[in-house]
């Protein structure tokens, strides 16, 4: 017997017209469009309850931490080819994934039963999702440390306090210089020139090497870092417990899936731009803003950067990475929208935003740097940093400069929580999305239970990021899983679904969702899908791996194992798309051409989730949940008056 809720009301008028008598079917209640739960199109795997909660998820997941603290600077034309890269690269595949997942209401994973040959791609993006959030939480943690730091009336890194040692310094040091005594021109001592009352010649100065007291500070007070990634030490009990409260967090805003998550989000994707704006012209009345935007966007807009390829390397690598495409996060998201939502505006929305939010944040960081520089008495390019750097020295260090500086560290420390919190959100949605495909039915029932469980094992996987050697670990996963193991998976999707699958096809697909377009309205889209977007994919993956090199940390270089472990990782993730084409070919009927060939075609359960969706086209979809889980229109209602 089917059972259900009908919320439709057209429905419900056939439901209970005369011919049926005044009682209403008893396997189906009849609710209103008042009922929240009315407003989900698909009833077993459920809707966002609105467009605003979808497009804040999206920018959420799209604007992370790297929009703050890896934008490319100091290169006057970079903004020309960034925005080339956004339309050539960036947006198309951002385009095709929201498609993708919205057609098939399908996680990244079971999406492609559209190329069984090619699901062992979606594998790979689900499980450097998985390697990627265990370390994405420790740095949440970090900036709550922080946050909880900044609640003191003295910053604790405002000083070189009782943990700093000789080097600690918030000025530069002369060592020595030229001098000229008793006529003759000599190389001494700066405490000699000092003591003689002598001048240095200009230009021949040269400074001890100093560190700032938030470098200081986070290397032995937040870190308490080792020397390496052979010396474990212990666990760091407070950013333990920072990622435990991370994890809660995270926790408790998936409790319902996107129900709960989407609710958080209209705090935790805005309240950042908020923080922005303060700072930004927090930032603009200081001394020395003007130099740190200057050099943010260059002094002179050299417009002959633009034949050098490494300008437009920086770019393509900075959008691809930025809109987070290829993690399989796009995917998940936008298997929860209706049908028939417009997932071409919105992909164009949240492109813009991401991009116009790494600008934008650009400005706010730059002009506090610039203060810095001005009252440290050095150029900007040398208090200038990017990644945990930036956020954890550079930055802490020009906020202990401004008055009330525990409010703008507190503020800025915030904002990378949210930031790092709205990313983590989607990340972890994509894994119980995974784990929703493969059996919905338990997932209906347990979503809340299964959700702790996973972040509850994340969480102890992540604790071999909060000892010691934390950082490194941390910097190990960062330099081996964020690279080009998502290129590899990136090109692959859409070599398979443009190539092997076929472009045309798909744009039907996507048709069938937004609408008819002219065939004008598809030439960009098939320029770049066909030729431009795969290309730019995969010579970013060759020059990604020609230049590639083991990682470090600051001066320290990597153990071989550490190496050797990072090696296992990445095969570890991509090894699951030549694993599964072949035991897909081996399942598979015929000799070996006909085997591939039926790989490379849809399985038979390709398709829109819901059957009032798939038309003439999909009417031939094998679906055995058909009769169980969907709830008839009214043309099925129709079908059986007697």
């Amino acid at each position: 017997m089917l059972e259900g809720k009908v919320c439709d009301r057209e429905v419900q008028r056939e439901l209970k017209s005369p011919d049926r008598g005044s009682e209403p079917r008893q396997d189906f209640s009849l609710s209103y469009e008042g009922d929240p739960s009315c407003t989900d199109e698909n009833a077993e795997r459920g809707n966002w309850a609105n467009k605003s909660e979808y497009l804040l998820s999206l920018v959420g997941y799209a604007v992370g931490l790297g929009n703050v603290w890896r934008f490319p600077c100091s290169q006057g034309a970079f903004l020309i080819p960034y925005t080339i890269m956004l339309a050539l690269a960036g947006l198309p595949l951002f385009f095709m994934e929201c498609s993708l997942g919205q057609f098939a209401s399908l996680g990244p994973v079971s999406a492609w039963r559209m190329l069984p040959l090619f699901q062992g791609v979606g594998i790979t993006m689900v499980v450097l999702s998985t390697l990627v959030t265990i370390y994405y939480n420790v740095i949440i943690a970090y900036a709550l440390y922080y946050l909880f730091a900044s609640f003191q009336k003295v910053l604790p890194w405002s000083e070189c306090f009782s943990w700093a040692d000789e080097l600690c310094s918030k000025t530069r040091i002369v060592n020595d210089c030229n001098t000229t005594f008793h006529g003759d021109i000599i190389r001494a001592n700066y405490s000699f020139v000092t003591a003689n009352n002598l001048t240095c010649i200009n230009g021949t100065i040269s400074y001890k090497p100093v560190q700032f007291p938030s470098e200081q500070y986070w290397n032995k007070v937040a870190l308490q870092r080792s020397s390496g990634l052979d010396e474990t030490g212990r666990i760091v009990w407070y950013l333990a417990l920072c990622l435990l409260l991370a994890w809660i967090i995270v926790a408790a805003a998936l409790y319902k899936g996107i129900k709960s998550s989407g609710k958080v989000v209209y705090f935790t994707a805005l309240f950042p731009y908020v923080i922005l704006l303060i700072l930004l012209v927090r930032g603009a009345t200081l001394e020395g803003a003007l130099d740190g935007i200057e050099f943010y966007i260059g002094k002179e807009s050299n417009i002959t950067k633009l034949m050098e390829a490494e300008v437009w390397k920086d770019a393509a690598t900075q959008i691809f990475f930025s809109l987070s495409t290829a993690w399989g996060g796009l995917v998940a998201l936008s298997s929860y929208n209706k049908f028939h939502n417009n997932c071409y505006a919105d992909a164009i929305l949240v492109c813009v935003t991401n991009c116009a939010t790494s600008v934008f944040a650009g400005f706010a960081i730059f002009s506090i740097l610039g203060h810095m520089a001005f009252v440290s008495q050095r150029p900007v390019s040398e208090v200038v940093d990017s990644g945990f750097d930036l956020a954890f020295v550079a930055y802490p260090e020009a906020l202990s400069q401004l008055p009330v500086s525990p409010l703008w560290s507190s503020l800025f420390f915030f904002m990378l929580v949210l930031l790092g919190l709205d990313s983590q959100f989607a990340i972890v949605e994509t894994l119980t999305t995974t784990i929703q495909d493969i059996n919905p039915s338990i997932m209906k029932k347990l979503r809340g239970p299964i959700t702790l469980g996973v972040c509850a094992v994340l969480f102890l996987l992540g604790l071999i990021c909060v000892t010691q050697a934390g950082i490194y670990w941390v910097n190990l996963i960062d330099h081996f899983c964020a690279g080009w193991g998502l290129l590899i998976s990136g090109a692959l999707e859409i070599i398979g679904i443009v190539y092997i699958y076929g472009g045309k096809r798909f744009i039907e697909d996507i048709e069938m969702m937004i609408g008819k377009k002219s065939n004008s309205f598809w030439v960009w889209w098939k320029i770049c899908w066909f030729f431009v977007t795969p290309v730019l994919l995969i010579a970013i993956l060759v020059w990604s791996l020609t230049t590639f090199s083991n990682p470090t940390y600051g001066s320290v270089i990597y153990p071989a194992w550490g190496n050797i472990l990072g090696w296992c990782m990445i095969i570890f993730s991509i090894m699951w798309i030549p694993i599964v084409a072949i035991v897909k070919i081996l399942k598979a009927e015929g000799n070996l051409l006909e085997r591939i060939a039926s790989c490379c075609r849809p399985a038979a359960n390709w398709g829109p989730y819901l059957k009032r969706h798939r038309g003439e086209r999909y009417s031939h979809m094998v679906d055995p949940k058909d009769k169980e889980h969907e709830i008839p229109t009214v043309s099925a209602i129709v079908y059986k008056r007697r």
